[in-house]
This record gives structure tokens, C-alpha cells and sequence, in this order.
């Protein structure tokens, strides 16, 4: 809020008191597997009390019968780099950028993230893949420490597991860093997501300027690059994951023979697989299956993958991502919302799921006892827009 610009309306600075013990009232409540009209009760950072009325106790905050939602838990975004990096080659002073980055997913009712940084650099493309993982993890917990951040950070370390350095980056990292989430990476050109080489071609010539031969030996050298080094990088990855605590998810997995490994590795959480057959075999499995919200609302993956509508319709969304666009995730809970005629179901996919996918067990759904994340969202003209979002009970957005 620009205060210096203009004074906010006098709802607005009713509302921002939050005191220890606050009433929401007159809220349509979401709750993990039906909607109700009624009041949330807060004590601190706590939810204690849930009642259906449509009463409105003096001194409650009157929600007019806009929906309250639980706070968003957002598990890939790679929104923090595009703030580092707004322009290839083009690097800002990272502490701005992540309070640009924590403001942004304030606004969008994300009350819980994982920031995802990569660690395993390839040395001699460009400078595409230079380390930078545990500085700016460094400063994101300095930051946290002081309070200066709005929502709730964790880590997920994105394991390029077909690179140069990955072992030494993963081994600067410790369970004090609460990294929550390891995922299993494997970029190499003619596979899994990039295995229409014509599609990653157009990406790096656009974006980074290369010419037909550079590409060509690009190719090359990434291939021979993951020959070598995949197999042992992807056995240590998966020794780090649990030396740090953390959830172990693989990504873009293409096929059923990618499923299995993954089983059999210990993965329960699938990111973005690119197939209708690997969601299928992801289910059959018992592994989660997580489809970004721009796939969803454009209808389409950018790379020419299954379509996160078409894994919705035949029952094999679990959770959905903001991938590179945070203010998609609210609008593509309503999305599923529409597309499957049940609201809660719906909002489950970018809270109670991915919450509890991670092991988050004190947040991710409006119930007693849980943290006071929470979300106030009116729909004007089928468009969800939010008005309020707390955090600990306290208003931050």
C-alpha cells in the first residue's frame, strides 16, 4: 500500500487491527471439504474457533460474505530468479529482490513458499548455470531471522542433477537451513521436457542468442555431460534429500520406465510430469502429481506437454504450482473450481495438498489449532480478488 500517495478508507484501517484475539465473521468459510457461512475465531497466530452463523459479534471484522480461504502454500515458483535476473545476464542486488519477490507472493495470497534455487552449475555454457544457490538461500534466511519478510520461506533446492557441481553445492547446505523440498532435475536436450529438441532450440536462440552451431554443440556436450554424471549425482542427490530432511520430488518424468524410478527411489511427489501416461503411472504409484497454474489457464504447456486441464478432467491433478506466474495460482483454484463443480476439492490443490505433501501439518486448511494463514477473496465477474490476506493472524496484504 503507497500510504504516502493517499490515506487508506477507514475499512481498511479498521480491518489492519488485528489484536490478539480476533473474530472473521460473516465469511463464506472454505474448509477442507465443504463451504459454510460463519466466523473464524483468532488468538494470536492460532486458529481457535470455527462457528456456523451468520452473526456478526461486536467488534468482529464483517467479511460481507466474500470467501475465506486458507493461506496459499506454494511449492515451485521460479519467481524469486526472474527478480535476480530480470534480463539475461542482467543481475540485481538480491535483497531487493526478494522482497520484491515476498511482497508479490503476499499480494497473490501465497502465505507459504518454497523458494526454489538451483544448485549444479555447467561451467562452460555462457554462464548459464553459475552457482549462486546458498548465497542468496543465506540471505533469505538472514532476512527471515529479522523479520523482515511477510510470508513464510522455506527452501527447495532444484537438483540439476546432469552438471558439474553438484555435489559440492548440495554439501554447503544443512538441516539448520530447513530446506523443505530436493527435487530431481534432469535438463538434458532430446529428453523428458525438452525431448522436442526443435522446441528448446527456439528457447535458446530467442533468449540467449545462440546460433544453430552453438546449439548443436550445446546438444553434445549436455549429453555426454549426463552420461557421465547421472547416475552417481542422482544416487548422492537422493542421500542429501535425506541427510537434509527434506522431500524428495522428481520432474518432468516422461514416461512409465520414469515413474518406476522414481517409486522406486522413494518419490512421492511428481513435478510436472509431461505425459498422460507418467500421471497415470503416478497415481497407480501413490505419487502426488503437481501441474503449473499457466499450463492451466492457458489451456496448454508452453513446451508442447500434456495439458494440466486434460490431467484435471481425468482425475490426476493433486496439487498445482504458480511455475513462473503467482498470481495465476488463486485464479486456477477457481479454474478447477468451475471445471469440477466442488470449491473445496478445488482449493485443496494449492493448500491442504501441497501442505501436506511436504509435511506441513500446522497450516494449509482453516481448522482449530492451525496457523491463522488465511485468504479473503470476493469474485467479481467470475474473477477471484482478493482483499485481505493474514499471516499468523496478522494482516499483511
Amino acid at each position: 500500500m503507497n500510504s504516502h500517495l493517499s490515506a487508506p478508507s477507514l475499512p481498511d484501517q479498521i480491518e489492519s487491527l488485528v489484536t490478539s484475539e480476533t473474530c472473521l465473521a460473516n465469511a463464506r468459510v472454505v474448509l477442507k471439504d465443504r463451504v459454510m457461512l460463519g466466523a473464524v475465531h483468532l488468538n494470536g497466530e492460532t486458529i481457535t474457533g470455527i462457528e456456523e452463523d451468520d452473526h456478526v459479534p461486536e467488534g468482529a471484522l464483517d467479511l460481507q460474505g466474500d470467501y475465506l480461504l486458507p493461506g496459499l502454500v506454494e511449492l515451485h515458483t521460479d519467481n524469486l530468479e526472474r527478480h535476480i535476473e530480470p534480463r539475461p545476464k542482467v543481475e540485481l542486488p538480491h535483497k531487493p529482490a526478494i522482497l520484491a519477490h515476498d511482497g508479490e507472493l503476499a499480494s497473490v495470497g501465497i502465505t507459504t513458499v518454497f523458494d526454489a534455487l538451483r544448485v549444479g552449475s555447467i561451467t562452460d555454457d555462457k554462464e548459464l548455470y553459475r552457482k549462486y544457490a546458498r548465497d542468496v538461500a543465506s540471505e533469505i534466511l538472514q532476512m527471515r531471522a529479522k523479520g523482515t519478510l511477510r510470508i513464510r520461506h522455506l527452501l527447495h533446492l532444484r537438483a540439476e542433477v546432469c552438471s558439474d557441481t553438484l555435489l559440492e553445492e548440495l554439501a554447503e547446505f544443512g538441516p539448520e537451513d530447513r530446506v523443505g523440498l530436493v527435487s530431481l532435475m534432469d535438463h538434458t536436450p532430446g529428453q523428458r521436457q525438452f525431448r522436442d529438441l526443435s522446441k528448446l532450440k527456439t528457447y535458446f536462440t530467442g533468449k540467449y542468442g545462440y546460433t544453430d552451431a552453438e546449439f548443436d554443440a550445446l546438444v553434445v556436450h549436455r549429453n555426454a555431460l549426463g552420461a557421465r554424471v547421472r547416475v552417481p549425482h542422482e544416487k548422492a542427490t537422493v542421500r542429501e534429500a535425506d541427510r537434509l530432511g527434506a522431500t524428495l520430488a522428481s520432474h518432468d518424468d516422461t514416461t512409465t520406465d520414469h515413474v518406476a524410478h522414481s517409486s522406486d527411489l522413494g518419490i512421492r511427489l511428481a513435478e510436472f510430469p509431461t505425459t498422460l501416461e507418467a500421471a497415470q503411472a503416478c497415481h497407480e504409484r501413490g505419487i502426488k502429481v503437481i501441474m503449473g497454474a499457466p499450463n492451466l489457464i492457458r489451456g496448454g504447456s508452453h513446451s508442447g506437454n500434456v495439458s494440466a486441464s486434460e490431467l484435471a478432467e481425468a482425475g490426476l491433478l493433486d496439487i498445482v504450482s504458480s511455475d513462473y506466474v503467482p498470481s495465476l495460482l488463486l485464479s486456477s483454484a477457481f479454474h478447477l473450481a468451475e471445471l469440477w463443480g466442488d470449491l473445496p476439492r478445488a482449493i485443496r490443490t494449492v493448500t491442504t495438498n501441497p501442505a501436506e505433501a511436504t509435511g506441513l501439518s500446522d497450516r494449509g486448511q482453516i481448522a482449530e489449532g492451525r496457523l491463522a494463514d488465511l485468504v479473503r477473496v470476493e469474485v467479481v465477474d467470475k474473477t477471484p480478488v482478493i482483499r485481505s490476506v493474514w499471516r499468523g493472524g496478522e494482516r499483511i496484504g
